[in-house]
């Protein structure tokens, strides 16, 4: 990449979330794929659900930008690998242009990825409440920082095509910057939400959407002119010392055999990094994929279990219903099995899920206490460090991960280890405990991204070989 011309990209932002970035996106991506290109998808931010959506409408994964989490180094690694021989990367943004970490800078936005790629923003603009204002807000998006390049404007949700005039004069007139087209109201481009927002490609068919999407575009959009924009690229990135070749960071080591990981996956669990299932098997693991909601037993032959995130509060009956599957998971726990869960994971393996409604779910019981659902959002980047030594961390490491839930954990007084320790940030002024270490098991709400250490993917996979080998030889014995 380095001795080449750089891989055309525009990221496409707006003033804030909800004004359809993903809709564009997914419609432009799709748009895109039917004429031949080959578009790579990216996701800013820590999301997964939105990028199981452009993910349906490319072919292939969407992997996230996340610059808090991976560095600007381990993001442009990141991007740099994956765009390689594509003809277009198309960079769905997070919130709003300039929001990221703090009210103190654009750290970790939109914005922010836009300048480290040298790619130029389109905007998207709502545009259903307004007309000659739209001049005005593009104004100031465009002018805020000189550095990032805001390169054209797509209006959606316009009530008509008198509408779409008005918002096209304006701009054109008291702005620089280029109007693409307009997406005329349509319910059928609506997206279903809840509680953590859109409801992920996993759970349902999204074709039909993606479709909608995809006509709204070829039909409002001038999608020849957004190519040219995106090929506009001023200057070639510079990508970070031993990153020529655009591969990310691999861990150093082999298994000499490949031991099994298996790794909860269904409408319950979604939430897992495509980056954290690859690092594991180029670490030497054979994942094998199971479903907590419909499989009565764990994955034969495992020596090690991970729990992702997602909704298991909206599946807590049929979850609940499965008592085969939560006792084999009880039982790798009891026999010493590492097992890491994150978010939805930590939840499942509690003694029980309190819903929404107050009703009460049995989970699997490793863990002591109840995780209950609440109208409060917890949310935001965590900066956390291990307090011992375990399979996956040694005492005193940091990584950062975030959070995103609407439930706590109502723990027993006499509560096990605290997973680790979160440590103080912009919007968390103490230090706090967080999470569960019971024996071989780590659970806790916080999300972690594998790139941003990658030596944790090597350490789950060898703990995994080493509990195996334990487990074989034990087994062996006792049948002596």
């Amino acid at each position: 990449m380095n001795n080449s011309a750089p891989v055309p990209a525009v990221v496409i932002a707006a003033p804030q979330s909800g004004s359809g970035k993903t809709t564009v996106t997914a419609g432009l991506i799709c748009a895109l794929v039917g004429r031949g290109f080959r578009v790579v998808p990216f996701k800013v931010g820590p999301d997964y659900i939105d990028p199981s959506l452009l993910a349906q409408a490319a072919g292939q994964a969407c992997h996230n930008l996340d610059v808090w989490m991976l560095g600007e180094a381990g993001a442009l690694a990141s991007f740099a690998r994956r765009s390689r021989g594509a003809d277009l990367a198309v960079i769905e943004g997070v919130m709003g242009l300039f929001d990221g970490v703090s009210g103190e800078d654009d750290a970790a936005s939109a914005a922010h990825v836009a300048r480290l790629l040298d790619a130029p923003v389109v905007l998207v603009l709502d545009a259903q409440a307004m007309a000659r204002t739209a001049a005005a807000v593009v104004r100031g998006l465009s002018t805020f920082d000189p550095r990032v390049n805001v390169a054209g404007v797509i209006f959606n949700r316009v009530g008509s095509s008198t509408h779409a005039t008005m918002l096209r004069e304006a701009v054109e007139r008291h702005t620089g910057v280029r109007v693409l087209g307009s997406l005329i109201r349509d319910d059928r481009l609506k997206l279903p939400e809840r509680h953590l927002g859109l409801v992920p490609a996993a759970e349902r068919d999204a074709a039909g959407w993606i479709e909608a999407a995809r006509m709204a575009v070829e039909g409002g959009v001038d999608v020849d002119a957004l190519v040219h924009i995106a090929r506009a690229r001023r200057q070639q990135i510079t990508l970070p010392l031993n990153s020529a070749d655009g591969e990310c960071a691999r861990p150093s080591s082999r298994q000499a055999q490949r031991p099994r990981i298996a790794v909860a996956r269904d409408e319950a669990f979604s939430f897992i990094y495509p980056d954290n299932l690859e690092l594991l098997e180029a670490a030497g693991a054979e994942l094998a994929f199971f479903s907590p909601l419909r499989d009565p037993d764990l994955p034969k032959g495992c020596g090690a279990l991970i729990l992702c995130g997602g909704f298991p509060e909206l599946y807590a009956a049929q979850l609940a219903a499965n008592a085969g599957v939560r006792k084999a998971i009880a039982d790798a726990a009891a026999a010493g099995m590492p097992i890491y869960a994150e978010c939805g994971g930590f939840m499942y393996l509690c003694e029980a899920l309190v819903d929404q409604a107050g009703l009460r779910h049995a989970m699997c019981g490793v863990l002591p206490g109840h995780s209950v659902m609440t109208p409060r959002l917890t949310l935001g980047y965590r900066l956390a460090r291990a307090p011992r030594d375990n399979w996956l961390w040694r005492a005193g490491e940091t990584i950062r991960g975030h959070e995103f839930h609407y439930s706590t954990w109502q723990k027993p007084n006499a509560a096990p280890e605290a997973a680790y320790t979160l440590l103080p940030m912009h919007y968390q002024k103490d230090a706090r405990p967080d999470g569960a270490q019971v024996g071989n098991v780590i659970a806790s709400y916080l999300h972690l991204h594998f790139l941003a250490k990658p030596e944790l993917a090597e350490r789950l996979v060898r703990a995994a070989g080493e509990w195996l080998s334990l487990w074989q030889s034990e087994t062996t014995y006792d049948t002596v």
